[in-house]
């Protein structure tokens, strides 16, 4: 499998509609421990999601797979794609490289992976998202990773300022746990997590999960374990031709939430705004020309 076509996890949500009951019951199952959920024997897959062999059978074969072993050898190249290391993915691409620019090799990858993550969201999901983390009634924690704590911070200098009670979590900081002594029911926790997924992120989730907090996840193709703890899950394309991955689609999906949120609590942003600025020009924190 090439780490640029459409994972397992896709197919299912393409052909869902297509899905009888019980394999739309099996989907669910897979689903929830993806993509490690399929790698057993068949009967004990069918078992799990208390569905039949038969019923099995026909759902590989429905996602274009000649049979269950194909289906499996699928599953563990997506697994195995899940932990690359910068070296892996570097030898992964250049193997094959096309000819042209860099610039525009990288400019068609980076459209593809935006193309492909729209394709696969849904906009009221994304909306109803967008309304949790504007709800200034909760709390608003915002958490990232090694990497993706770029994310969260350009998501937070935002929500800072667009509302109140807003906390960014950085989850590679030993001070971590000293956030959670606060958390309430129904608080909001937006996280991003991307390959390879963090310890410390997931058991950060699964205690703000167990506070009764709302998680919104930013993740990859292939979904962090956080998945299964959140309410909202959004899957980003990520593969580059770079031993590195890509956080062009999902800055875009942040960016959207940014503009969403801002609209939905405009009236306060607005007074905020002009307050900061106050505080700005009080600072000389900016040069100004006139």
């Amino acid at each position: 499998m090439s780490e640029a076509t459409s994972t397992i996890s896709d197919r299912i949500h393409e052909k869902r509609d297509e899905l009888t009951r019980a394999e739309r019951q099996l989907a669910d199952s897979i689903l929830e421990n993806y993509p490690a959920s399929g790698l057993g024997p068949l009967a004990s897959l069918a078992s799990e999601a208390k569905v039949s062999v038969p019923t099995v059978a026909r759902m590989v074969q429905k996602l274009g797979f000649k049979g269950y072993p194909e289906f499996q050898a699928e599953l563990r190249e997506e697994l195995k794609a899940t932990a690359r290391d910068p070296v892996a993915k570097h030898d992964a691409w250049a193997e094959g490289v096309p000819s042209g620019h860099m610039l525009n090799r990288f400019t068609d990858a980076v459209m593809d992976n935006i193309r492909n993550t729209l394709g696969q969201i849904d906009p009221a999901l994304f909306d109803e998202a967008c309304e949790m983390v504007a709800a200034t009634e909760r709390r608003l924690y915002i958490v990232g990773g090694r990497i993706t704590h770029t994310l969260a911070e350009y998501l937070f200098l935002h929500m800072q300022m667009i509302r109140s009670e807003v906390v960014h979590i950085q989850s590679t900081s030993n001070g971590w746990p000293h956030y959670l002594l606060d958390v309430k029911e129904g608080d909001v926790f937006v996280i991003f997590d991307m390959r390879r997924y963090e310890n410390n992120t997931l058991k950060l989730a699964e205690i703000a999960h167990q506070k009764g907090a709302k998680l919104i996840l930013f993740t990859d193709q292939w979904r962090s374990p956080v998945h299964r703890l959140a309410s909202i899950s959004f899957s980003s394309r990520i593969v580059v031709p770079s031993a590195w991955d890509s956080i062009s689609a999902t800055l875009l999906l942040t960016e959207a939430m940014v503009s969403t949120v801002q609209n939905l609590c405009w009236g306060d942003t607005k007074d905020r705004a002009e307050e900061l600025e106050a505080l700005f020009d009080s600072t000389r924190l900016f040069r100004k020309f006139t």
